[in-house]
């Protein structure tokens, strides 16, 4: 049996082109791929595994000097450079966009000595459970075939076989080079017959300089001019390396069930879009000029809640598909022996209200979407408003998925009074439309219920939960939302009571699973994202300085090439959780955003003594 293949988390980086991405280690192993798409099956899971389940590994023969490595700058093009006593090579990795066919290219460049390196590869289709059927190019490289999947490794260096994977022997010398370029197509054309020729292939210099072209004119885009360029830049090019550039649609992370504990059960499959992260996402790109992409994410969300209110779902896949069931693959032993491995998501079927403010909060601001999305944004939102106002009042699942059954979450509660509020506000420009007395009947009715039975007098602070005294670090974004202004002693007391009750070692727990009854075995790191609202919210009250020394400490979490997951074990020092995690990278940006003074949440429509 094979030892588990997978690095630290935090020793991967990413490389995409907006339609799917790579995980690359320090070491030169790609261990994770899903080819076409994100949510496509792997062809590369020895992250999940060994090396039996796909990798592809490009490395000195002679290890040498631990690997250094970075984005080239204002990109996503990763260059690892390798120093061995031999000779120094260089490892560029990149993901060409725009093009019809899914490529990796990987160009090793020499750069002193000569030296022997080496490359190994095994493609494993179905997540590393079937092994295709290769044969060699006539121009050199190979073909992989499996079912309707076909991969082409294309490259001068001399390939062979062995125990049914593919190695390679080539030695460079200073200023010498070689490329391998991986393609991926289907096996069969739309007769049904095997195609005729194989895909052209891009001139690996050529597709260099139009990517790293790309990425540097999408940078330069940015409006941000705040203190923290860098970490937000990164976290800005990660969220849109996320999208789904056919749709509009974004993934949460593009990887499932790497665990929100070494060892644990907490692990989920968050290679889909959530309605929450997105609409997250949507407001942090127009708070940065990207109004290309909220519009293109706003004619993603029309078209994958378009239909009955009562079916809104709070994840769809990339393309706005609503099947998502959640299976085992019980053939990976999971990351350091993480297991279930679980594909697709059950949360897809959970009711959870706070996606109607999120969207809500979203739809106010996102540009207004072509004319050629023949679903009016509207009458939608005025459907789901009057929904609402039917459902608000049942218990739900909540923000974090919970499995230990429903509750009247408050944060959930909170986020409906959003989805009324904002409607409301938008009610002249929805041409009347809307029951707007029921409406405003309803979010004042929330208000007062919200105030009342998710404010523990003893704790004075807003509870996870109506009547109960658990608290949740999501009630943090309860200011940043307008429900009450940040100045209002509830909201002040609630911060200092989370901080007080839910920080470990520095950083926040969401809630305490040890203690809470969310139906899964208690133990997870510190949540990244809710660490961040904490930033923002102790500097909105005034407490600068402890909101830009947490937030430095936060920064110092990231990895070398500035990447985070979506959560932290303090204990081990390492990071833990699906990666790279579009909440924790949104969380980031909008902390940067408040320390710049360059974003303030909007006022309540409520009076502070309500």
């Amino acid at each position: 049996m094979q030892q588990l293949q997978a690095l630290k988390i935090e020793d991967y980086a990413v490389i995409g082109d907006c339609e799917t991405a790579a995980l690359v280690g320090r070491n030169g192993s790609i261990d994770w791929l899903c080819l076409p798409t994100f949510s496509s099956s792997a062809c590369f899971a020895a992250l999940l595994g060994t090396a039996d389940h796909g990798f592809w590994k490009i490395a000195p023969n002679t290890p040498g000097l631990p690997a250094t490595r970075r984005y080239l700058p204002d990109s996503m093009i990763l260059e690892t450079t390798f120093k061995a006593s031999e000779g120094d090579v260089l490892l560029i990795d990149f993901m060409p966009l725009e093009q019809e066919n899914r490529e990796v290219i990987r160009i090793v460049r020499c750069l002193r000595g000569t030296v022997d390196m080496r490359l190994d590869l095994a493609i494993r289709f179905d997540y590393g459970r079937t092994i295709p059927w290769v044969t060699k190019l006539d121009r050199g490289g190979i073909r992989a075939i499996a079912g309707p999947d076909m991969v082409l490794l294309r490259t001068s260096a001399r390939l062979s076989g062995k125990g049914m994977s593919t190695t390679s022997r080539f030695s460079l010398q200073e200023g010498e080079e070689m490329t391998f370029t991986l393609t991926y197509t289907s096996s069969i054309t739309r007769d049904g017959n095997v195609p005729v020729k194989d895909p052209e292939m891009a001139n690996p210099h050529d597709a260099l300089a139009r990517t790293a072209a790309y990425w540097r004119e999408w940078s330069m885009r940015s409006s941000y001019k705040g203190g923290y360029t860098e970490a937000v830049q990164r976290s800005l090019m990660i969220l849109k390396a996320l999208t789904y550039k056919p749709s509009g649609g974004m993934v949460a992370a593009v990887t499932t069930s790497l665990p929100e504990k070494i060892g644990g059960k907490r692990n989920w499959d968050y290679r889909y879009c959530w309605l929450r992260d997105t609409a997250f996402t949507l407001l942090i790109l127009l708070e940065a000029g990207y109004e290309e992409e909220a519009s293109a994410w706003r004619r993603w969300l029309l078209r994958a809640i378009a239909g009955a209110p009562a079916q809104v779902q709070t994840i769809y896949g990339i393309s706005g598909e609503r099947q998502m069931n959640e299976w085992q693959a019980d053939w990976l032993p999971g990351y350091e022996h993480s297991t279930p491995v679980n594909i697709g998501n059950a949360a897809s079927s959970q009711f959870q209200l706070d996606v109607f403010g999120e969207v809500a909060a979203a739809l106010v601001k996102a540009p207004a979407a072509e004319a050629d999305i023949k679903v009016s944004a509207s009458a939608l939102q005025t459907h789901f408003t009057d929904h609402l106002c039917e459902v608000w009042d049942q218990p739900d699942d909540g923000i974090w998925e919970t499995r230990g059954g429903r509750k009247h979450f408050t944060y959930s509660k909170v986020m409906a009074w959003v989805a009324l509020d904002r409607a409301i506000k938008l009610h002249d420009e929805n041409n009347g439309r809307g029951d707007i007395a029921r409406w405003i009947e309803n979010r004042d009715l929330i208000h007062q219920q919200v105030c009342m039975q998710g404010f523990s007098q003893e704790l004075n602070s807003f509870t996870q939960s109506y009547d109960s005294n658990d608290l949740d670090a999501s009630c943090l974004r309860i200011g940043l939302v307008g429900f009450l202004p940040m100045d209002d002693p509830r909201i002040v007391g609630t911060i200092e009571a989370i901080e007080k009750n839910l920080m470990t070692d520095g950083f926040l727990l969401r809630y305490r699973t040890d203690t809470s009854s969310d139906g899964l075995p208690p133990g997870e790191g510190v949540f990244l994202a809710c660490s961040f609202w904490l930033v923002t919210n102790l500097w909105l009250i005034g407490r600068h300085e402890d909101a830009q020394t947490l937030f430095h400490s936060l920064l110092e979490l990231r990895n070398d090439v500035g990447l985070l997951s979506e959560e932290y074990d303090p204990t081990t020092k390492r990071l833990v959780g699906n990666f790279p995690q579009a909440l924790s990278h949104i969380a980031l940006t909008l902390a940067a955003y408040t320390l710049s003074g360059s974003w303030r949440p909007e006022d309540s429509t409520e009076k502070k003594d309500r």
